[in-house]
C-alpha cells in the first residue's frame, strides 16, 4: 500500500503483529532496505509438524465420529462415503488458519502469549465455519431420504470432532512446536542450531543447518510470497475503481448465468448412475431404452383388505376402479392383467356361481386349471381372500416429469375409489423423490440459510456485514445449482446433499473475509479490504486448493455418486473462493459505514505503529 511522504522524510512502517508481515524501511529514493521471504525455508520456523500432525488431526476426528455413530448404531449408507474427504478439507482448512496466526505473533513472546493471540485471532473465525457447517448438516436430517439423513448425520458430528481436535490436539501440536522454536531447534533433528550463517561452509550448510530468523522490526516471522502478494499486487488492484465496475459486470454476468442454469435443471435420477460404470445393470437400461422405450414399468393395483368378492355390486365398484386407472394418460388398457376379470369370464362360459361366499372360494380352483398363473395375483386361505392384485402396463414414461405426473396420478385415482386400493412398482421408491426433492431443497436452504444469518449476526459485530455474509450463501447457492444444468447433473437425491454441503461451505470463505474486515483497525473501507485480503487471502486460497484436492480422486470414480459429489463440491469451492477473495472485498467497500466507525480504528487486541 502506498504511504505518502515529505521529501527527504525517511518513513519505517511496521506492520502490525496481525499481519506476519516483512520490514520496509523506504529511504528518500524509494527504494526497498529491508524484508524477505527467508523464514519459509527456515529450518527452525518451517512448520513441517504442524502440517502434519494437522492432517492426522483430521483423520482422527473423522475415526471417532464414525466410531461413535457406528457403535450407537447409526444406519451407514453408501452416501455417507464421501464425508472423509469433505472432513480432510475442512480439516486442512481451519489447521490453515490457525498457523497464519501463528506466524504473525511475535517470534520472541513466550509460547503461552503466542497461544493466546492464535486463539484470540483464529478461534472466533474458525468458530462461525464450524457453527455453520455443523448447523447446515444437522438441519439436513429433517430431510425425508434416509441416504441424506445419514450423509448429514455422519458429516456434521465428524465437523464437530474436527472442531474440538483442532483446538485441542493440533493446539497442542502448535504449543509443542512453539517451544521447539523458542530453543531454535532444527524441526527434522531437533538439535539446537545456529542462527548465524556462515558463508565458509556453503550456501547448503546455511539451508539445512542455520535457522531462526525473523524480521526484527515487526518480530514477526518473514512475511510468505503469498501474503506480499495480495498485500502489495492483488488487494490494491481489486479495490481500483476499475476493477470494481469490471468485478460488479463480471457478478452480473455469474448471477444472470446461474439463474438461466436454475430455470434448466432437470429432476429424477437415472437409474444406470446407482451402478458402477462396468455394471452389467448400464447395459440392461441401454437396451431397454433401445428396445423397449415406450414402456413403462408394469404398475401393480394392490386390494390390500379382504372384501366380498362374491358380492356383485363390489366386483362392479372394483371393475369401475380398475377401468378409472386405465383411462389414465399413462396407461394402455389393452395390456392390463385382472385374475377377476378371468375368474367371471370363465364363470359365465361354464354357467357356475359365483354370487356367494362359499361358491366364490370353491370355484377358485378353476381358475387355477385354466390358467395357473393366477394363484400368484390371489392371498386366500379356507374361505377368506386376504389380498389380490392386478397388473397395468404404462407407456410413454420417458422423463422425470412423466414419472412425476405418473405417480401423482395413478396415486390419486385410486385414493378416490370407493374400494382400498394400492399403486405400487419398485421403481417407485425412485418416483417419490420428484414429489419433494424440490420441496426439500428449498425447505434446507431457507431454514440453514436464517441459521446462517442468526451465527454471523451473533458472532460477527456488525449487521450489514452479516448480511453480506448471508448474501454470499445465496448467491453460491443460486451459482451451483444454476451450473449444475450446464454440467449435466439433475436436481435428486444425490445432489441434494451436494447441496447442503453448499449451504455450509459457502459461507466459510466469506466469513472468514468479513471478519478480518470489520476487525481491521485501517480507517478508509478500499484500506481493510486490502488489509483483510492480507491477513486472510492465502489461508483462503491454501483452504480452497487442499478442499479441492482432498476431493480429486473422486473425480476418477467409476461411480455417478462420487463424481457427481466432486462436480458440486468443486462449485462450491470455485464460487466460495471467488465469492471472498474478490466479490464481498469489492462489495464492502461500496458502504462506508461497514464498521463501528469508518473514521475511527475497530477496537482489537492488535497494533498498529507508523513511524
Amino acid at each position: 500500500m502506498a504511504v505518502a511522504q515529505p521529501p527527504g522524510r525517511r518513513l519505517t512502517c511496521n506492520h502490525s503483529s496481525d499481519a506476519q508481515g516483512a520490514s520496509v524501511i523506504i529511504n528518500e529514493g524509494g527504494a526497498k532496505l529491508g524484508g524477505g521471504d527467508e523464514g519459509q525455508l527456515d529450518c527452525v520456523l518451517t512448520k513441517v509438524w504442524a502440517a502434519s500432525f494437522g492432517v492426522l488431526s483430521s483423520g482422527l476426528a473423522i475415526l471417532s465420529s464414525f466410531g461413535l455413530l457406528l457403535f450407537c448404531g447409526v444406519p451407514f449408507v453408501i452416501t455417507a462415503a464421501n464425508a472423509p474427504f469433505l472432513i480432510l478439507g475442512v480439516g486442512v482448512d481451519d489447521m490453515f488458519i490457525m498457523v497464519s496466526c501463528w506466524q504473525k505473533t511475535k517470534v520472541k513472546d513466550g509460547v503461552k502469549d503466542r497461544m493466546a493471540d492464535t486463539y484470540a485471532e483464529a478461534a472466533v473465525s474458525v468458530t462461525i465455519t464450524t457453527l455453520t457447517d455443523v448447523l447446515a448438516f444437522y438441519i439436513g436430517i429433517a430431510t425425508s431420504f434416509p441416504s441424506i439423513q445419514s450423509f448429514c448425520i455422519y458429516t456434521g458430528t465428524a465437523f464437530v470432532f474436527c472442531y474440538i481436535y483442532n483446538l485441542t490436539f493440533f493446539g497442542a501440536v502448535l504449543a509443542l512446536n512453539g517451544r521447539r522454536e523458542e530453543s531454535n531447534r532444527h524441526w527434522l533433528t531437533f538439535m539446537t542450531v545456529s542462527t548465524e550463517t556462515d558463508d565458509s561452509r556453503g550456501s547448503a550448510y546455511n539451508m539445512c543447518c542455520v535457522g531462526g530468523s525473523y524480521d526484527e522490526t515487526t518480530g514477526a516471522e518473514y512475511e510468505h510470497p503469498m501474503n506480499g502478494f495480495f498485500r502489495k499486487y492483488f488487494g490494491p488492484f481489486v479495490v481500483h475503481p476499475l476493477t470494481k465496475v469490471f468485478v460488479v459486470l463480471l457478478y452480473l454476468g455469474y448471477l444472470g448465468s446461474s439463474i438461466y442454469g436454475c430455470t434448466r435443471v432437470k429432476e429424477g435420477i437415472d437409474l444406470r448412475n446407482l451402478a458402477s460404470d462396468h455394471s452389467y445393470v448400464i447395459q440392461y437400461y441401454n437396451w431397454e431404452d433401445e428396445y423397449f422405450k415406450e414402456y413403462g414399468p408394469r404398475v401393480m393395483v394392490i386390494v390390500p383388505e379382504s372384501i366380498p368378492y362374491w358380492n356383485s355390486t363390489v366386483r362392479v365398484d372394483l371393475e369401475n376402479c380398475v377401468q378409472l386407472i386405465e383411462n389414465s394418460t399413462y396407461v394402455d388398457k389393452y395390456l392390463s392383467e385382472s385374475w377377476l376379470r378371468t375368474y367371471i369370464t370363465i364363470a359365465n362360459r361354464m354357467s357356475l356361481n359365483i354370487d356367494d361366499r362359499s361358491s366364490f372360494i370353491g370355484n377358485l380352483s378353476v381358475l387355477f386349471q385354466v390358467d395357473p398363473y393366477s394363484w400368484w395375483d390371489v392371498n386366500f386361505t379356507d374361505l377368506e381372500i386376504s389380498a389380490s392384485r392386478f397388473f397395468m402396463q404404462t407407456v410413454n414414461v420417458t422423463t422425470a416429469i412423466d414419472e412425476r405426473d405418473l405417480l401423482e396420478q395413478l396415486r390419486g385415482l385410486a385414493a378416490d375409489c370407493n374400494i382400498p386400493l394400492i399403486v405400487y412398482h419398485p421403481a417407485f421408491i425412485y418416483f417419490d423423490q420428484y414429489l419433494v426433492i424440490a420441496q426439500n431443497s428449498i425447505q434446507n436452504v431457507v431454514i440453514a440459510t436464517g441459521a446462517m444469518l442468526l451465527i454471523s449476526l451473533l458472532l460477527i459485530p456488525n449487521p450489514l456485514c452479516s448480511l453480506w455474509v448471508t448474501f454470499a450463501i445465496a448467491s453460491v447457492i443460486v451459482g451451483v445449482t444454476g451450473f449444475m444444468a450446464f454440467w449435466d447433473v439433475n436436481l435428486d437425491s444425490i445432489s441434494m446433499i451436494n447441496l447442503v454441503i453448499c449451504i455450509g461451505f459457502s459461507v466459510d470463505f466469506s466469513a472468514h473475509i468479513s471478519y478480518a474486515f470489520v476487525s481491521s483497525e485501517k480507517p478508509s473501507m478500499n484500506d481493510r479490504a486490502v488489509d483483510a485480503l492480507y491477513r486472510l487471502g492465502y489461508p483462503v486460497v491454501q483452504g480452497a486448493v487442499s478442499t479441492i484436492v482432498g476431493v480429486l480422486v473422486l473425480s476418477m470414480a467409476a461411480t455417478y455418486i462420487f463424481r457427481t459429489f466432486f462436480k458440486i463440491m468443486f462449485l462450491v469451492i470455485l464460487f466460495g473462493a471467488a465469492h471472498g477473495l474478490i466479490f464481498i472485498p469489492v462489495f464492502l467497500t461500496f458502504f462506508g459505514f461497514c464498521g463501528s466507525n469508518p473514521k475511527s480504528p475497530l477496537p482489537s487486541h492488535r497494533t498498529s505503529v507508523l513511524d
